[in-house]
Order: C-alpha cells, then sequence, then structure tokens
C-alpha cells in the first residue's frame, strides 16, 4: 500500500455510505473495521435497523456513477441480481401538476430499478471482496472514545456480537449512522457546541407494496413517478424491481398517511390525480404485506459553521444532511459525500499530518453537493402546512420552476438540462444559463 494514511479506520454503518466510506478508506489505511449493529443477511434482505429500506428507492445517475469509482463492477453485479435497466425520460413515466405525463424523450442515459435491500447486498458483496476491509454485523456502538487532552477522537467503545463490551482504536472514525446521535454525544462529552440545524417539517408516510408483474401489464414504462399537487399531498412511486415484479409507494402528506391493507391502498391510488398507478395495480396480485413508514422532517446540520471540530472523526450522510425520501435522492447524496472525502484523502497521502483538518475542508468542501439537493427539499414548502422557516425567495423560485418546467415541456434542450439537473449530474445553476431565462422570462410576460 503506498503512502498509507494510517494502520486503522473505523466506520459506524454498513448502509451504502458507509460502505462506499470503507471501500474508499481502504486504499489508505491498513485496516478498515466497519460496525454494523444489525445481522448482515446474506442476500438482499431488509434489516431491523432501516426499517425504511422496504420504501421505494431510487439511484439517481449521479449516484451511480459515484458508486463506480469505488467499485467498477457494480453496474453489472446490479443487473446480474436482478436490477432492471430503465432508459431516463424514456422508460420511466414521469407525472407532475399540470403535465400528466412529461413528453418522451431519449436524453442517452440508463438508471436502474432494484429494491434497496438488493442495492445494500451488492456493495456489500464487493467490499467483502476487499482484503483488508472486514465487517462485523450485530456489534452496536455505544460512544466514541476520544484523547486525554480532548482534541479528538481516537476510536469507539462497542458491544461486539456477543454482548462483550470492547474499545477499538483507530486513526480516524467516519460515522455513517444515519441519526448522528454518536458524533452530536461526542461534540457534548468535549464540550463542543452542537451545528445548528435547519428543518423542513413533512410529516410524510409511506407505504409500499410489491406485487407480480401481471401478464398482460403495459409494456410503455418501467417505472412511474406521481408526483404531488399541492391540495392533496398525494404521490405514488412505482418500478419493476428484481424477480419481475412491482414495487410501488403510496405517500400523503402531513397526516394524510395510506393505509396498509391492501383494499385501503388500492382505494387510496384510486384517488391520485390520474389512473395510471391504479390502473397497473388494481387487478395485480400483492406478495407479502404492505410496509408503512413515516417521515418527519428533512434535515440539515450546518457543520461547516463550527469554529471547532474534534480531529480523526468525520460524519457523512445523513448524519450531515437528511432529505425527503420522495425527492430519492438520500442515496446518492451520501455516495457523493463520500467521493468528496475520497478526494481529500488521496490529496493528503504523504502529508505530515494527513488528517488534523480533514473533517473542516470535508464539511466545506461538500456544500456543492448539499446545494441542489437542499434546494429540492425545500420545494416542500409549498403545502400550506409544511413546518419551517421559508425562503425569502420561496415563491418567486415557486413561479420560476413552473414556467421553466412548461418551457421544458415545449423545448427538448432544455427538458434534457432540467432532467441532468434532477439526476444530480449537474448544478441547478446550469438552468439560469442566459438563453434558459431568457425563454422563462418571455413565458412569464405572456403569462401576465
Amino acid at each position: 500500500m503506498a503512502s498509507p494514511l494510517g494502520k486503522h479506520a473505523i466506520v459506524i454503518g454498513a448502509g451504502i455510505a458507509g460502505l462506499a466510506a470503507a471501500k474508499a478508506l481502504s486504499a489508505h489505511f491498513e485496516k478498515v473495521t466497519v460496525l454494523e449493529r444489525d445481522l448482515l443477511p446474506a442476500g438482499p434482505e431488509a434489516r431491523t435497523g432501516t426499517p425504511h429500506c422496504r420504501q421505494a428507492h431510487t439511484l439517481l445517475k449521479a449516484g451511480l456513477n459515484a458508486l463506480l469509482q469505488f467499485f467498477p463492477e457494480f453496474e453489472t453485479e446490479l443487473e446480474l441480481a436482478g436490477a432492471v435497466r430503465a432508459r431516463a425520460a424514456i422508460d420511466i413515466l414521469v407525472e407532475t401538476p399540470g403535465f400528466d405525463p412529461w413528453p418522451r424523450r431519449d436524453f442517452g442515459f440508463d438508471t436502474l430499478c432494484m429494491t434497496r435491500p438488493l442495492v445494500e447486498s451488492v456493495a456489500r458483496r464487493l467490499v467483502e471482496r476487499q482484503g483488508n476491509i472486514a465487517l462485523l454485523p450485530q456489534c452496536r456502538v455505544r460512544r466514541l472514545a476520544h484523547s486525554a487532552d480532548k482534541s479528538s477522537v481516537s476510536g469507539v467503545y462497542h458491544d461486539e456480537a456477543n454482548g462483550q463490551p470492547c474499545r477499538l482504536d483507530a486513526d480516524i472514525v467516519i460515522d455513517a449512522s444515519s441519526r448522528g446521535n454518536l458524533t452530536l454525544d461526542a461534540l457534548h462529552e468535549l464540550g463542543l457546541p452542537r451545528p445548528a440545524e435547519t428543518e423542513i417539517g413533512v410529516d410524510i408516510g409511506y407505504a409500499t407494496a410489491i406485487f407480480d408483474i401481471p401478464p398482460g401489464a403495459s409494456r410503455e414504462w418501467r417505472g412511474i413517478i406521481h408526483r404531488p399537487d399541492a391540495q392533496s399531498g398525494r404521490g405514488a412511486f412505482l418500478f419493476s424491481v428484481e424477480n419481475n415484479r412491482w414495487q410501488i409507494s403510496l405517500s400523503g402528506m402531513h397526516g394524510d398517511h395510506p393505509p396498509d391493507d391492501l383494499q385501503g391502498f388500492v382505494a387510496f391510488a384510486k384517488t391520485l390525480r390520474t389512473p395510471t398507478v391504479y390502473e397497473a395495480i388494481k387487478d395485480a396480485t400483492m406478495v407479502g404485506v404492505i410496509h408503512r413508514f413515516v417521515f418527519p422532517c428533512s434535515v440539515r446540520r450546518r457543520f461547516e459553521a463550527l469554529a471547532t471540530f474534534p480531529k480523526g472523526l468525520v460524519p457523512v450522510g445523513d448524519v450531515i444532511c437528511r432529505f425527503n425520501p420522495a425527492f430519492g435522492q438520500g442515496m446518492t447524496v451520501a455516495v457523493q459525500q463520500v467521493s468528496v472525502l475520497k478526494t481529500l484523502l488521496d490529496e493528503r497521502a504523504g502529508n505530515a499530518l494527513p488528517l488534523n483538518d480533514v473533517a473542516p475542508a470535508f464539511f466545506t468542501a461538500i456544500q456543492g453537493v448539499l446545494a441542489a439537493p437542499w434546494g429540492v427539499a425545500e420545494s416542500d414548502f409549498m403545502y400550506a402546512k409544511t413546518r419551517g422557516e421559508r425562503p425569502v425567495d420561496f415563491q418567486q423560485r415557486l413561479k420560476f420552476g413552473s414556467m421553466l418546467q412548461r418551457v421544458a415541456i415545449e423545448d427538448a434542450a432544455v427538458h434534457k438540462v432540467l432532467t441532468a439537473v434532477n439526476h444530480l449530474l449537474i448544478p441547478p445553476t446550469a438552468l439560469r444559463e442566459p438563453h434558459i431565462v431568457e425563454k422563462v422570462n418571455a413565458l412569464m410576460a405572456v403569462s401576465n
């Protein structure tokens, strides 16, 4: 191993962010240990510690691209495991208020449709092939260990699979535990302030079911995204997934949550703005039971504003920013953060004190990664009951976005840019290019 940054790195959590982080660290540390509180299944099965994993998930094109940096064979392995290839804007039918559906245009890239457990299963299998990474299931981390002078995190205290308490030392600890309590508790123990938090209270509820794809089902699409309008707040995702099945998630905002019985589930689908999802599932056969999940709020923690942060600790993924799952950004943004971390570690190889300023540099560098998806999350303020502080320019943004969609419906070139932005392939500033703004302003003038 060339220019190792240290002997041992610890990753807390074996979700997508944790697995990608372990692979990034493996190039710079002699050994990487991934501690996961759940029992890790051998195949694509749901884990008890991640109840949301039973809901429909989307891996945006930017997320797939980022994962290919860590696992070049990832796309191939997903398809071999049963993931369904779909052409963006062709095979995925998109329905939004006023545009039901959007025009189907070929923008030259594919996405993969599959369940979240399949994504994790393939990623785990690829991580296990890395000789210097150890995946330790059923190991619950209780708290972080720190140096005597309280300037740095030096390891973790955890319970082993047999319940035996243990301390494990490390040069760096990556907190990919989702909730972030370990990092927040460590800051308190070290006498440091917690980061300020911004919340967008959505109180969105999901119900997800798996259906066998009926023999006579439409082959014109492989997925449906039905975006809610501001009045009803009811939406849906339908994706073709492994084993020739559909995974369907219905959602409702601010307490209007879909039921978990088949009759009520189908009846809820019938209330959607279009009959597309209802017609698909009304005569289909459900497999298993319906799973529900409630997501209270999107949260962004402002770690970048902290004046001091302990050395040897880097939180990633949902610990930093957690998004409304309806936008399908979570996995992609988490892996993009790890990609930034990889770049920082690569740059520090061979430095005298390579890990001293990694966390502050990381917090600063990921702001560009977070800006676009957080801007999308702020669109939840279109619902009157959404809790939080609306951006001062929200109404202007909402109007611009509405006009932009109307332009994109008619202009394939603008539609292509919008699709790339939605997949986080390019920044939203691309939609503010003069030639696009000119078209939007012209439409606004006519509308006024």
